[in-house]
């Protein structure tokens, strides 16, 4: 049978082996937004503990919308413009109104990217739209330090200043948060390097909680709370879309509220019961933007490990256009490769701060400990390949049939969307792979 993965724009088919058991894994039917605009009007006007936007905007001054960066597929078009329009009308001027990409320590977003970004050339044309820049130190204002971890806080002054601060992003699975969305939007996304690295390190990488889908004793959420408490609140507008990238659900309000609302919303769709284990698994890093490079391919990874057989082979196909990631993140990339994932581990378990993008190395260790791991790409180059420390398959056909021939088993289970969809294996000898390498 042929199944198609999300990889880049269009998508890769794959033909299985027609004796194979395959076991093609996709959420529940998701039910779709049908008139998009009045639904934000909708949301705008019925918040979720807090006043509606028009009535925030008649008592502001001004105002900062924080989005997502390029690597999230969030309907920006849908709302950015009704948003911004409320605002207006509220009696908040254009040049008090600044949208703010959210790059955590990510690459600017310029030009026609950006414009691809805003999804509505009017937001361009009409409020300022700028970039966050977390190693300009005068960009932030400190906020303070967090009581629980001791984590400093500096956060996007354009943000902190602002008397409206709206995030607004996409809720779906996130391997260290548990969720996207909401809180995280703000932190890292408009945090400085130092607030970044500090509870993206080693020490806060290797709880067992830090994973998909788990918000109780997750100490990156728990710390991002505890950012928002210490920034006197903010509000949100929380959108979660289907497998065809359709809008499914949007609300707005306050920050906390309205993620938790999109978190029960999304929850029982993207954390998908499965009966077994298998010794092949076929995934993807979810297709473009967030398969633009291999720094975001160990979200797949991680994604499909808890249905993959200890010592099993966990296949994956990321596009990689953009190539490997940063400067930073490569030179993790070769100290794992040189080192070895036990080594590399111990290297920066005592660390304070991560290097930067490290922590993307550290999560790649926890599928690395479970079973064998396959890339399947045509963006990188040999020496890219060389560094991402997993074995290179010429092709998904290829790499599932030879896994199926090292196997006893001709099963294999395919997850077409990638790290968006958590398959959780409910069969009686489940374990637990959160601790392992991390």
């Amino acid at each position: 049978m042929n199944v198609t993965l999300n990889y880049g724009c269009d998508g890769l088919e794959v033909a299985l082996p027609d004796d194979a058991d395959v076991t093609v894994i996709h959420k529940p039917s998701m039910p779709q937004v049908g008139q998009a605009a009045n639904a934000v009007l909708n949301a705008l006007h019925n918040p979720v503990g807090a006043p509606p936007l028009s009535e925030l905007a008649g008592s502001a001054a001004s105002a900062c919308i924080a989005i997502c960066d390029i690597t999230r597929p969030v309907p920006n078009g849908l709302f950015l413009r009704p948003v911004i329009e409320m605002l207006l009308a509220g009696g908040i001027p254009a040049d008090r109104i600044t949208v703010l990409v959210a790059t955590g320590l990510h690459r600017p977003n310029q030009g026609d990217e950006l414009a691809e970004l805003v999804g509505d050339p009017w937001v361009l044309e009409n409020v300022r739209v700028e970039n966050h820049f977390a190693r300009n130190d005068e960009d932030h204002v400190l906020v303070g330090v967090t009581a629980t971890r001791g984590t400093v806080v500096r956060l996007d002054r354009r943000f902190v200043e602002a008397d409206l601060r709206i995030a607004t992003g996409l809720v779906e699975p996130h391997f260290m948060a548990g969720y996207s969305g909401g809180r995280k939007v703000i932190a890292p996304g408009l945090a400085h390097a130092e607030t970044i690295t500090t509870f993206h390190s080693a020490r806060f990488m290797a709880a067992p909680n830090a994973a998909n889908c788990l918000l109780q004793d997750n100490p990156l959420h728990e710390e991002q709370l505890e950012i928002i408490d210490m920034l006197g609140g903010a509000l949100a507008l929380n959108t979660v879309i289907d497998e065809q990238r359709r809008l499914s659900f949007i609300n707005f309000g306050e920050v906390l509220a309205s993620h938790k609302s999109a978190v029960d919303y999304v929850g029982a769709y993207c954390e998908v019961p499965v009966a077994r284990r298998f010794d092949t698994v076929l995934t993807s890093a979810a297709g473009y933007p967030l398969d633009k490079t291999y720094y975001q391919t160990g979200k797949g990874m991680v994604g499909a490990m808890g249905i993959l057989n200890p010592g099993g082979d966990l296949i994956v196909v990321s596009e990689c256009s953009e190539g490997i990631g940063s400067k930073e993140y490569a030179d993790a990339q070769r100290r794992l490769v040189e080192l070895g994932p036990d080594a590399f581990l111990q290297s920066i378990l005592k660390k304070s701060h991560a290097a930067i993008d490290e922590w993307q190395t550290q999560m790649q260790l926890k599928p690395m400990a479970v079973g064998t791991i396959y890339l399947v790409t045509s963006g990188l180059s040999e020496e890219e390949l060389s560094l991402t420390g997993v074995n290179i398959a010429a092709s998904a056909e290829e790499a599932v049939r030879d896994s199926l021939n090292r196997s006893t088993d001709r099963s294999v289970a395919v997850i077409p969307e990638g790290p968006y969809l958590v398959p959780v294996c409910q069969s009686p000898d489940t374990v637990s792979y959160t601790h392992l390498r991390a």
